[in-house]
């Protein structure tokens, strides 16, 4: 997604800092002043000026705690205002999750406030999708996981070592996302979680690190520590603890507690790009699904459904299909849709009944969308698949994901 992400002291519009997506020219100052000077007149009238569109672009404002303006301009693509909102939303908790909220909130020196709000950057370019692959967190606002048989045999290795840890925030991150976790770390919000996921996927890989993090929902004013190993490339034990023990002192037990983990974590990280058990055999002409639980802020993919590798009359690459699973998310969620994202009930709750399912038909590709109970499954399917096919289809994949035991999302 092409886009400048631009934020300002809400008081004087004094630059803090821009980041932008795709390789974009940087925004010329003047034009950053125009574009928030526009602002600050509409609210010297009363008057919030929230977003706005012309023929090709799309500016979304917004402010928070009359500290912070955050700005996000990016190509108009036709979709509900709440997706760029979240984006906002979520760059603002970065920021609170890195230096806490009473430096964001009470900015005494501006440019000291620029130094230390550098810390966030890479978080931040996580956010918009600058650093490597974009994931679906920060679109779905829920948390990645990945589905694998070996996850209940690691769930007493997490356990184990948390309480050695002392602490009851505990996770078992493998290639980006969440295979085990304890029940005190799923209790964190879902801004929470997405933050903490994408915060660990955004760190240099290293044997350990010890960082203060503030929890923006939780406990904002009061830093924690996040301390990380690494257990194998790929795979990172994570737990928050208060101001003990050490790095030094848990660093030994990693291997006592892990080493006879092994062979699941590598059977794991074999199943990452499918990212959920092989024993579940889905229609031939899946070529990708996102499944999402709005009460558990959780959500499963797979862009690689089949270990076989190409679909006969595959014509989408792996990032392709990433993008067009977004480009539907994105479309059905805030216009025929309700989740987890803020603000994403206000198109549904104009219709007079609630959307359950829709679809859509491309000469490439066609998408289907289900809303069942909590969950809501979107499937990418060939061109080839008959389309009065796809929804019974898409019933039965549902099926099969959340009768599993080996998925708990």
């Amino acid at each position: 997604m092409a886009c400048y992400l631009v934020c300002l002291t809400t008081a004087g519009g004094v630059p803090l800092f821009t980041r932008t997506a795709d390789d974009l020219k940087p925004l010329p100052f003047p034009v950053i002043g125009s574009i928030n000077g526009v602002h600050m007149f509409g609210s010297s009238h009363d008057v919030t000026l929230q977003s706005t569109t012309t023929e090709d672009a799309k500016i979304i404002w917004k402010v928070f705690h009359d500290s912070i303006t955050l700005i996000t301009i990016a190509q108009n693509d036709d979709v509900d205002d709440c997706h760029y909102s979240n984006l906002l939303n979520l760059t603002f908790n970065a920021m609170v999750l890195l230096v806490g909220i009473e430096e964001v909130t009470t900015i005494k020196n501006v440019e000291k406030f620029k130094r230390e709000i550098k810390v966030c950057y890479n978080l931040v370019d996580r956010i918009l999708g600058i650093m490597g692959t974009w994931g679906f967190s920060q679109l779905t606002n829920t948390a990645e996981t990945i589905a694998a048989p070996e996850n209940a045999v690691l769930q007493n290795f997490l356990d184990a070592f948390t309480e050695a840890a002392e602490s009851v925030y505990g996770c078992l991150f493998i290639d980006g996302k969440i295979a085990v976790a304890t029940k005190k770390w799923w209790s964190l919000s879902a801004n929470e979680l997405v933050l903490l996921s994408l915060l660990l996927s955004s760190l240099t890989a290293c044997t350990s690190r010890d960082i203060p993090v503030y929890l923006p929902d939780n406990h904002p004013t009061v830093p924690h520590r996040l301390m990380t190993f690494q257990l194998t490339r790929g795979v990172d034990v994570v737990v928050i603890c208060g101001p003990s023990p050490s790095l030094t002192e848990l660093e030994p037990e990693i291997l006592r507690f892990w080493k006879p983990s092994y062979d699941s974590l590598r059977s794991v990280l074999k199943l990452s790009s499918r990212n959920f058990p092989a024993n579940i055999a889905l229609d031939h002409n899946t070529l990708g699904f996102l499944l999402i639980n709005k009460e558990t802020n959780r959500c499963l993919c797979s862009i690689n459904p089949t270990f076989s590798g190409a679909h006969p009359d595959e014509t989408l690459s792996s990032s392709q299909r990433r993008e067009v699973l977004k480009s539907f998310y994105k479309r059905m969620v805030g216009t025929f849709f309700s989740s987890v994202v803020p603000g994403s009930d206000s198109g549904p709750s104009e219709f007079s009944h609630q959307a359950m399912e829709s679809y859509i038909t491309t000469e490439t590709h066609k998408c289907y969308a289900l809303m069942s109970g909590p969950h809501q499954l979107l499937v990418l399917y060939s061109d080839s698949i008959p389309t009065y096919a796809m929804r019974s289809i898409t019933h039965k994949t549902l099926a099969l994901l959340t009768k599993d035991r080996n998925i708990s999302v």
